[in-house]
């Protein structure tokens, strides 16, 4: 039989193969070179201060390790193509280092495997990844609760299925925007927790006959915790799935978001404006100022999506255990996921930050709207002692008659809601000319909404108060998570550069 490629030929006889190479190897190399080797080198620094402190090398070894590791180029790495010499950059760089401490530099492989120290590099990797995504999360949160507590009197009418509901506010708006950010805030940060957990030990998978310390690597590289199980440790694949979890959800929830703005911007609702470095105008047409940013916005969050669905799709159905499903090929997809949230979440703070709200017409537009209708039917309940029920048949005859003649809400007199009346109940309410006007005004009726997690000026400047507070508390969250991280690195490069310099 002929085929129609000469294999053998064009893909050589070893590995790897051309083909191999071009679609696997060489791809997974440019991502970790630039995302995984500065983890990398922290686990070969902490597993060589464990090994000394365990006595499983002696001292000069450990300096003389610490030297090669000192003397690595890594910038050079950074720069190099795949080459195929070496399967990877782990062999890459552990052929440098033999290279340059010689054979004693192999026993910093000792009692662990690429399976440990890969999930470990990954989660060291993601960690910090989802620590830049949570701190414009919260930047966005903060420039939110400002925005709000400027618009706590923007009075303006809610929407249930597209259509007018209620008076509220913008900052009753915003506020929910807020605590369904503060959710996925919270999604994110206990998503941390499950990652910040060390491998390290597992080794392949049943851990080692020699004398390590699991619990001084996880101290070492930063780890809040360690994964008990040691095939949990390397088979174990939720902890990314979480992370695309919470940042799928952020970006439908943002997104939603974003497609109300996009609406408001309209002519028709005329609410928002947004500043001059966020529109474009058209090519053709001048009167254009065309809100793009908010475009670009709903398609990167869709984007993001569809990169978590991605991730979570290539762990479904795999086997438990240690598989490349959940390791090269999948990890870029959660960082180019978490990146673009993280960049939205930014760029939104700065639309938020710099647009302009219409007042005035959202409050014409709540006064002139039958969107305060609702306590009206509340009134004659409370004038009359009429059913909830028979009150509203009374209102609504009163907005079918009202909107028959182009009356607007606030044109509904004292004798229209009479004549409902008495076809509903025989006869005319107790309510007067000013209780009437009261119901209908929907300043009035955002005012007595001061139930909790009502609209009303009062309670939601008191709900503020409390989101700041807690935004503190995140924020602080935030830095201690940083500095753990950043503190056991930098200690980590201490130790070694010490080391390498005591070498005679």
């Amino acid at each position: 039989m002929s085929y129609p490629y000469d294999f053998r030929k064009e893909e050589g006889s070893s590995f790897p193969g051309k083909t191999y190479t071009e679609v696997v190897l060489e791809p997974a190399y440019n991502e970790a070179k630039n995302h995984l080797l500065g983890p990398m080198m922290a686990i070969n620094k902490a597993h060589l201060i464990m090994l000394l402190e365990q006595e499983l090398i002696t001292g000069p070894e450990a300096r003389q390790i610490a030297k090669a590791i000192a003397g690595l180029d890594l910038d050079a790495l950074r720069q190099s193509a795949y080459t195929g010499q070496f399967e990877d950059l782990f062999f890459q760089v552990e052929h440098q280092l033999l290279q340059k401490a010689g054979d004693i530099a192999g026993n910093l492989h000792l009692a662990r495997s690429r399976n440990d120290m890969g999930i470990a590099i990954y989660r060291m990797t993601l960690r910090e990844k989802l620590l830049v995504t949570i701190k414009s999360a919260l930047l966005l949160k903060e420039t939110l609760l400002q925005f709000a507590s400027e618009h706590v009197d923007t009075l303006m009418i809610g929407y249930t299925h597209t259509q007018q509901a209620q008076p509220t506010t913008l900052a009753h708006y915003i506020m929910a925007v807020v605590d369904s950010l503060s959710r996925d805030i919270r999604r994110m940060t206990e998503a941390y927790r499950n990652c910040n957990r060390s491998s390290m030990g597992a080794a392949a998978l049943t851990t080692s006959g020699f004398a390590i310390s699991r619990e001084k690597m996880m101290t070492l590289l930063g780890f809040q915790e360690l994964i008990d199980n040691s095939y949990d440790a390397i088979g174990g694949a939720d902890y990314i799935a979480e992370i695309m979890t919470a940042v799928q959800l952020a970006a439908i929830n943002t997104g939603r978001v974003v497609q109300d703005f996009l609406l408001w911007c309209t002519q028709e609702f005329a609410v928002l404006k947004m500043a001059d470095p966020y529109v474009q105008i058209s090519s053709i047409m001048p009167q254009k100022r065309n809100p793009v940013s908010l475009e670009h916005m709903r398609a990167l969050l869709s984007s993001c999506v569809g990169n978590t669905n991605t991730v979570l799709t290539m762990i479904h159905n795999t086997p438990f255990g240690d598989i490349v499903d959940t390791e090269d090929d999948m990890q870029p997809y959660a960082w180019k996921s978490m990146e673009m949230l993280e960049k939205v979440f930014r760029l939104l703070s700065c639309v938020v930050g710099t647009m302009e709200v219409n007042k005035e017409k959202l409050r014409d537009r709540a006064k002139q709207s039958f969107a305060t209708i609702t306590e009206l039917a509340d009134t004659l309940v409370r004038t009359d002692g009429l059913s909830f029920r028979k009150s509203h048949h009374i209102v609504s005859a009163v907005v079918k008659t009202a909107m028959a003649s182009g009356l607007n809400a606030n044109e509904i007199t004292l004798e229209l809601v009479n004549r409902a009346a008495r076809d509903v109940i025989g006869h005319d309410l107790s309510l007067d000319e000013s209780m009437l006007q009261q119901a209908l005004d929907p300043d009035y009726f955002v005012q007595i909404r001061s139930l909790p997690g009502g609209p009303s000026p009062k309670e939601i400047n008191r709900v503020i108060q409390l989101r700041l507070e807690q935004h503190a508390e995140d924020q602080a969250w935030l830095a201690r998570s940083a500095e753990q991280c950043v503190g056991a690195l930098r200690n980590l490069d201490a130790t070694v550069e010490q080391w390498s310099l005591e070498v005679e």
